[in-house]
């Protein structure tokens, strides 16, 4: 029996219907997705909102109020120049947030570039992969400390050196899937209708790489977090007296015998964004895999 164009359509209503529910199921089920939605979120917050409200400098020097246990007063303590841990650690969020998103959109954007065509044109996928090796080969922190040395402290060089850093990465993990693509039927019937190059890779494979690429990124943002602050702590990275967690924790390192919380406050923060970061990544490979339904794998 043959559907009717009204019958059709319903179907199809049906199964848009069906395919929402499911995935509103998962979504809800997901309770990795949400904490780290949440985590994040709060933190994001925090860095936009409360220095807008607050317009105190996080610079500003109070010698008198040096070393300040946590009170009503400062909510987080002073340093020992006096100044307010709590606001400079939301300035703080702000340097670290820009640094690590940045990190994550450059090194994807690169990444993708190269990864899709090296899948595609096997001379440049030689040369292209024998450079990510080579780069893969360098511990991170280590390249990263010698790029930005060789170019000078800066928070663009810290940028563009984690970048570097996670590039080959990216550009190994989106080889990979579009290798896969790249075999399927439809690729195929696309060269044959004549499709251009440039069209077969942005049009036809390149929305099959999106889901692991966008789950590679909320890692890399949460790894260039931490490697900023690593940088920052061996004063490598921004350039003091600026704001971020790393300097922070670099200016706690010798009176953290005298005022351990001016230690705690940005290690914690650089620990829930870490943690959320992580948990956010997890919770959207979840939901984009096709596997798990209703928070269980088939």
């Amino acid at each position: 029996m043959f559907l009717t164009r009204k019958g059709m359509s319903e179907a199809g209503i049906a199964i848009v219907k069906e395919q929402k529910q499911l995935r509103k199921e998962k979504l809800l089920t997901n309770p990795a997705l949400i904490i780290g939605l949440i985590g994040f979120a709060a933190i994001f917050a925090a860095a936009m909102i409360i220095p807008i409200i607050n317009t105190t400098d996080p610079n500003a020097m109070a010698v008198t109020e040096r070393f300040n246990a946590p009170s009503a007063a400062h909510r987080f303590g002073t340093d020992e120049f006096g100044r307010d841990i709590l606001i400079r650690l939301m300035y703080g969020a702000r340097v670290s947030l820009w640094v690590g998103g940045s990190v994550a959109v450059f090194s994807c954007v690169i990444g993708t570039i190269i990864g899709i065509y090296a899948s595609y044109f096997k001379l440049l996928d030689h040369v292209l992969m024998r450079i990510c090796d080579a780069l893969i080969a360098i511990p991170g922190i280590l390249l990263a400390i010698s790029l930005i040395t060789t170019f000078g402290t800066s928070s663009w060089n810290v940028v563009w050196a984690l970048t570097i850093v996670y590039t080959p990465s990216v550009a190994r993990t989106v080889r990979a899937s579009a290798l896969v693509i790249k075999e399927q039927p439809y690729i195929e019937a696309a060269k044959v209708q004549g499709f251009s190059n440039f069209k077969i890779l942005w049009k036809l494979i390149l929305p099959g790489v999106i889901s692991p690429l966008t789950v590679q990124a909320s890692f890399i943002f949460a790894q260039a977090i931490i490697a900023e602050a690593s940088l920052s702590f061996l004063g490598a990275g921004i350039p003091a007296p600026a704001a971020s967690w790393g300097n922070m924790l670099q200016d706690s390192k010798l009176i953290f015998s005298k005022a351990p919380w001016t230690m705690i406050a940005p290690g914690l923060a650089v620990i829930i964004c870490v943690l959320s970061l992580n948990l956010l990544g997890d919770g959207i490979r979840d939901y984009l895999d096709p596997r798990v339904k209703g928070g269980n794998k088939k």
